[in-house]
């Protein structure tokens, strides 16, 4: 005891010393030169931060499960969420983050009298927000990034999305008019990662998406809507063509910044491998021998072959060239490839008298949607995720890389504007000719993805050659977003088309229409997100799960009918 005594003193003795000699150095010790001071901040240094971060966490959506929403792709791994729609409440952290980082950049902006870094600030609010409601409904808003003491700003109450829409018209306005004063006082080069600092190219950006989002609530308030498309339209102001589209390039130098799922940063590519195309993409490309299939899809490594000469139903080994490699059911996809691109083709032989299992015997085949085991199809000798499917697509061999050429994040587009405003004259606003704009829609996205050469020829194909009807505009609309899958997912929630079924596995028997409130909201804002959700229109498929489900409809379609 009498040695825990002296221990204790002594320490008491060593604490008052260091403490003395802390208070000498108190403000030198309490600075630290790491962290960026607010007073001082350079908006240029913000920018990247909040651009970058939209850019990825947005190609995420519309390469990730949204394009299994919209079956542009199928998972054969790891493939209930993108596949089925077995979906889990999600968090929006992210973009609240990416918002107060915003905010903060457009606080030393204004400051700064920069306007050009405001418009870029609010042009970003604008899309964020918009993901936001677009993705969840009814979201904190107005208080949501007022942080303080108040328990209104803590725990901030949900905005509707009528309000939310308004206020993001109403900022992609104010954003407009100064990036219209053409002024770049402040930026610094290569701190813009989308135009690098070309204002002209942002004010089209801003107008682009009003277009988007007056289109998004036409449903709702359609006189806000035609007057909002038809005052952009006059001013001529928009994205035209696809070098004005809002992209961000990869950088390549790690997995973060890389395309995702690049297989240089992967002993074994399979997040490259487990994506596949969906059977309604490829057979609508196919249908139209479209020629952004090739871009986009590779052939199958193994293509069946009818041959009612076969004294067997089936072959039990690949053919190279023709001849049966006894023993050799499939190869690697490290061992296929070369050999493919060498020029050697492989088939599969089946007897069609004989052979009673379904059969795709063309080049490129897609996965079909939701079903139970899709790493079967089309009589793979190799299920599961170990080794691809020899039957079946994988995705073109550029989506392997890291950086480069076509990947990018393109997260506004010529191509869509273009079909925003034959949408709008098809609905008789003062915007032009609706052939027109649709004839541009599918050229630029055609040019987008280097096949522009092949327009004249794709623009006459039946089915592609202007009809006027909406479920045609659609049709294109859809292919032309492909990597940027929200917008196929957001117009066919507005429209019902194109007319996608879901498939034997899925949930419901009808898609979702909205992400599930995540669980730090449910958890630490009850209160707020219980009222949002008594907002929420029920139906048929929320019965199971209740409201806060991916089939509970927000105000944006509520009382249309669409899509289901």
């Amino acid at each position: 005891m009498k040695r825990f005594h002296l221990f204790s003193k002594a320490a008491f003795i060593l604490a008052m010393f260091l403490f003395s000699s802390c208070e000498e150095q108190l403000t030198e010790l309490n600075e630290n030169p790491n962290v960026v001071d607010p007073a001082t901040a350079n908006p240029n240094m913000l920018m990247p931060t909040v651009t970058t971060g939209l850019a990825t966490s947005y190609l995420g959506l519309g390469y990730g499960d949204i394009a299994g929403v919209v079956q542009h792709t199928q998972k054969d791994g790891w493939f209930g969420g993108h596949n089925h729609y077995d979906w889990t409440p999600n968090d929006w952290s992210n973009y609240y983050n990416l918002l107060r980082n915003n905010e903060f950049l457009y606080q030393r902006a204004s400051e700064l009298g920069f306007k050009f870094h405001q418009g870029v600030a609010l042009t970003m609010k604008a899309y964020i927000f918009g993901l936001i409601t677009d993705l969840w409904g009814d979201a904190p808003y107005t208080n949501a990034l007022k942080g303080n003491l108040s328990n209104d700003y803590i725990l901030p109450t949900y905005d509707s999305q009528e309000v939310i829409y308004k206020g993001i018209i109403e900022d992609l306005k104010a954003a407009s008019a100064l990036f219209a004063t053409g002024e770049t006082t402040g930026y610094l080069t290569n701190y813009d990662v989308f135009y690098k600092g070309n204002a002209a190219n942002w004010h089209k950006f801003a107008n682009s998406l009003l277009l988007r989002y007056y289109m998004r609530i036409s449903a709702k308030l359609p006189d806000v809507a035609k007057a909002g498309i038809e005052s952009v339209y006059s001013s001529g102001i928009y994205i035209k063509s696809p070098s004005e589209d809002a992209v961000m390039d990869y950088i390549g130098a790690t997995a973060a910044n890389s395309w995702p799922g690049a297989v240089a940063f992967e002993a074994d590519p399979s997040e490259y491998r487990r994506r596949k195309p969906a059977k309604p993409l490829v057979d609508k490309l196919l249908q139209f021998n479209d020629p952004r299939l090739k871009v986009w899809i590779a052939p199958v490594y193994v293509q069946w072959v009818a041959d009612p000469t076969l004294t067997a139903p089936v072959d039990p080994f690949i053919r190279r060239n023709g001849v049966i490699q006894t023993g050799t059911v499939s190869l690697t996809d490290a061992a296929f490839l070369p050999l493919v691109k060498a020029g050697t083709k492989f088939t599969r032989n089946f007897n069609p008298n004989t052979f009673s299992v379904a059969i795709d015997t063309r080049e490129y085949v897609g996965v079909p949607p939701g079903l139970i085991d899709p790493s079967s199809y089309n009589y793979n000798p190799t299920t599961g995720q170990v080794v691809q499917n020899q039957h079946v697509s994988q995705l073109a061999e550029l989506y392997r890389g890291s950086s480069g050429g076509l990947l990018k994040a393109r997260l506004m587009s010529a191509s869509e504007t273009s079909f925003i405003l034959a949408e709008a004259a098809m609905k008789g606003w003062a915007v032009g000719s609706a052939e027109t704009h649709y004839n541009a829609g599918v050229k630029n996205s055609l040019e987008t993805w280097g096949v522009g050469t092949q327009y004249n020829t794709y623009i006459a194909t039946t089915g592609v050659k202007f009809d006027n009807t909406l479920a045609q505009l659609m049709d294109q609309k859809w292919i032309s977003s492909w990597t940027a899958a929200p917008e196929a997912w957001f117009d066919y929630r507005r429209t019902g088309l194109p007319a996608f079924k879901p498939g034997p596995a899925a949930a419901e028997n009808v898609l979702p229409v909205r992400f599930i409130y995540g669980d730090n909201e449910t958890n630490y804002n009850n209160a707020n997100v219980t009222s949002a959700l008594s907002k929420l229109e029920e139906n048929a498929h929320t019965k199971i799960r209740g409201k806060n489900s991916q089939w509970a409809k927000p105000w944006v379609i509520q009382g249309t009918g669409k899509p289901w």
